[in-house]
């Protein structure tokens, strides 16, 4: 997508999203670059890198791992320490002076222990990671970051758990739809009731191969953002093809902000009319700085 837009187009429409009042509605999802420093605390080079994005209507981070041992991978940025939070104030002060609002993308490895490769966690472990992503979404807010996405999409754990096609469970978190949204509600209620429910969005999906992750009965994602959808979040961010039949019934079950990654490629045309149609309030696009929507 360009950065130069037409002064009508409806992407750069201002936009109320929870507690947010955002310039447009082009977002930005950071790809995972792995630039932190070695224990995961964000450093100058990536503030500046966030604060050239600024012009978006809002900067979605690159994976952030939230757990002591849901690192994943060799300078992966995170959020769990004092000096991991110091590094986040440095970037959100960075963003914020260009006038710019962000996000940190939460997830996990599926482990609480550093010395563990990543793995599908036992039934006892779920309640500390559950309290991991809390913790590191009250720490978030607290650097002056404008609020958390869970990451519950691309593979990640969250989705690991709606999934049927990997990791099966014969647990309260395995078989039915039902069980397999669980866990992912359980982690959006934790961040809720840590920061408010306007300062929390979700990203899913659905049907999406990656990491080992495959899935037949999408059916999960309708009890999934139902039951989001009680919880009033800021937003749902949503990665799926434009003409997948699933969007438009997502969106029609979604209350608040309904955001669309329709991935590499789409042109400004075909987003702008996503917008103009309200199959989406807002739409995200990859990398590249967006200091020109402003």
């Amino acid at each position: 997508m360009s950065t130069t837009l037409s002064p009508d187009s409806p992407l750069l429409r201002p936009a109320l999203v929870g507690g947010w009042v955002l310039p447009n509605r082009v977002w930005t999802s950071t790809p995972t670059v792995n630039r932190a420093d070695a224990d995961g605390t964000p450093n100058a080079r990536q503030a500046r890198s966030y604060a050239e994005r600024a012009g978006a209507g809002l900067i979605v981070s690159e994976g952030t791992w939230a757990g002591a041992g849901g690192r994943g991978g060799p300078n992966a940025p995170a959020l769990r320490t004092a000096r991991q939070q110091a590094g986040w104030e440095r970037v959100a002060d960075a963003v914020h002076a260009e006038r710019g609002k962000i996000v940190v993308q939460l997830t996990h490895a599926g482990t609480t222990d550093d010395r563990t490769p990543p793995r599908a966690p036992e039934t006892d472990e779920l309640p500390g990671i559950v309290a991991e992503f809390a913790h590191a979404a009250e720490l978030a807010v607290d650097a002056g970051v404008d609020g958390v996405e869970l990451q519950a999409g691309d593979g990640h754990l969250p989705h690991r758990f709606q999934a049927d096609g990997v990791d099966p469970r014969t647990d309260a978190y395995g078989g039915s739809p039902e069980n397999r949204a669980r866990f992912t509600l359980e982690v959006a209620a934790a961040c809720v009731d840590a920061i408010g429910a306007d300062h929390v969005g979700v990203r899913i999906s659905p049907g999406q191969q990656l990491d080992g992750v495959t899935e037949d009965d999408l059916s999960v994602y309708e009890v999934l953002v139902g039951a989001l959808a009680e919880l009033d979040l800021a937003y749902l961010h949503v990665a799926a093809a434009a003409d997948d039949p699933i969007v438009d019934k997502l969106r029609g079950m979604w209350p608040t902000t309904f955001v669309l990654d329709t991935g590499v490629g789409s042109d400004d045309d075909t987003l702008a009319d996503l917008v103009e149609d309200g199959r989406a309030d807002a739409v995200t696009v990859g990398t590249g700085p967006t200091t020109r929507l402003r």
